[in-house]
């Protein structure tokens, strides 16, 4: 169990990256959903023990993370935002390198991980490539593989699907999912689908504060039968987004779609329909913009 209580985090330039958070996140996917430049990044960090909090606690399994960061280190697995790699050196090599680096020295042990890993990955055939050849998805695979050395507890994920194919974001999706049976994932993303498809349990996040935790569908089912759709046409969405709470608006057809948020069907155009994950988002979103 990780546990994090009104943690805080401001920069120096002011910017107040993390407003007291507070979760309890348990054993399988937990997914961090928010849009870019919500605080998501900066408390995966400071999770992961890369930056001190300015106050507040993290304990994970009883252990306090801040007081004692060897403790933590030695059981995650972290896979940042932006995931650099040597240039012409292999998968296999930098693997190797990583391995030595937490602390495998037992090279019967190190080479029987790297080889799992790399199976496990499906990056055993192109285990001999440099890393700097791979494709998006492939790297992010690499990355998921030397976030797994050591056997972590904890694996923390900064938006790692942005970017991938429709393929590729699934596989690698899948492969998370089999991690998550036995430690604590952390999901960090902006793409709400990756937490509805994944995620057991989730939180909001936007500027720096928790906007709502739980279980997806108890947070979907909190809005009830008051999401109405309709088409419009391209000169009246000024009018609906005046009048209504426009949830979001998608090009169908190439008519602009609207969901909106109702507690009555707004017009005689409007259908009802099931809410879903994105619409509690783009509702919590829109609530926290209002309240600043």
């Amino acid at each position: 169990m990780l546990s994090i209580k009104d943690l805080d985090k401001t920069y120096a330039n002011g910017v107040h990256a993390i407003d007291h958070v507070s979760l309890d996140i348990p054993t399988g996917m937990f997914g961090l959903l928010g849009p870019n430049g919500a605080g998501k990044s900066s408390l995966m960090r400071t999770i992961a023990t890369l930056q001190e909090p300015d106050s507040g606690s993290i304990h994970f399994d009883g252990v306090d993370v801040v007081a004692d960061k060897g403790s933590l280190r030695r059981r995650l697995g972290y896979l940042p935002q932006d995931f650099g790699v040597y240039p012409k050196v292999s998968a296999l090599e930098l693997l190797n390198h990583f391995a030595v680096l937490k602390g495998l020295v037992g090279r019967g042990e190190r080479k029987e991980m790297i080889e799992g890993l790399l199976h496990q990955t499906n990056l055993w055939d192109a285990r001999k490539r440099s890393v700097a050849t791979y494709s998006g998805g492939m790297r992010q695979r690499f990355g998921i593989a030397q976030a797994l050395l050591g056997a972590p507890q904890l694996v923390i994920v900064d938006e790692p699907t942005a970017g991938l194919d429709p393929h590729e974001r699934n596989r690698f999706l899948n492969l998370l999912a089999r991690i998550s049976e036995q430690v604590v994932v952390i999901l960090s993303t902006h793409i709400v689908e990756d937490v509805t498809d994944l995620c057991p349990r989730m939180a909001m996040i936007a500027k720096g504060k928790v906007l709502i935790q739980g279980h997806p569908q108890d947070a979907i089912s909190l809005l009830g039968a008051r999401v109405w759709r309709r088409t419009v046409e391209q000169d009246q969405l000024d009018h609906y987004n005046s009048k209504f709470t426009v949830l979001s608006t998608r090009l169908i057809g190439g008519k602009p779609q609207i969901n909106v948020f109702a507690a009555e069907q707004p017009d005689s155009g409007f259908a009802q329909v099931d809410p879903s994950l994105e619409d509690v988002y783009f509702l919590q979103l829109r609530q926290c913009a209002a309240q600043a």
